[in-house]
């Protein structure tokens, strides 16, 4: 059984379908905000954005019980968070990361569009680059 018949049987189909639906819609989106972290006149908007983004998934996969998805999206909203407070505009090194995190996300979407088993979040994503002032 793949993650989407999973889903499926455990939960409402609407329900479930919504959460494609809007997480779909977060992934093609989050290309662009990353990339618009290099534009100093987009970069306060892109991180809130994007703080967004990885709050909602956060808080649907929770409840969706998608635990690999919950705590990336934890430790990305972390990540973000810190330099939502920092004065330190970007990195290419920070910009190179969340397209990483992007790219999983992207997998995870073919995943559950295919119902296959949810991938195994790449270890290299668990460290991330130097956020500090």
């Amino acid at each position: 059984m793949g993650i989407r018949s999973n889903l499926d049987s455990n939960f409402d189909y609407e329900i479930v379908d919504e959460f494609y639906d809007h997480y779909s819609m977060m992934v093609e989106s989050m290309e662009v905000m990353i990339l618009d972290l290099a534009k100093p006149t987009k970069y306060v908007r892109s991180v809130e954005e994007l703080f967004r983004v990885f709050h909602n998934i956060k808080s649907a996969s929770g409840y969706l019980k998608i635990a690999p998805m919950a705590k990336l999206s934890t430790f990305v909203e972390d990540a973000l968070e810190e330099l939502r407070s920092t004065e330190k505009l970007y990195s290419d090194d920070i910009i190179t990361w969340l397209l990483e995190v992007s790219d999983m996300y992207a997998q995870w979407q073919e995943d559950l569009k295919l119902d296959g088993e949810l991938s195994h979040i790449k270890y290299s994503l668990l460290k991330t680059p130097e956020l500090g002032k």
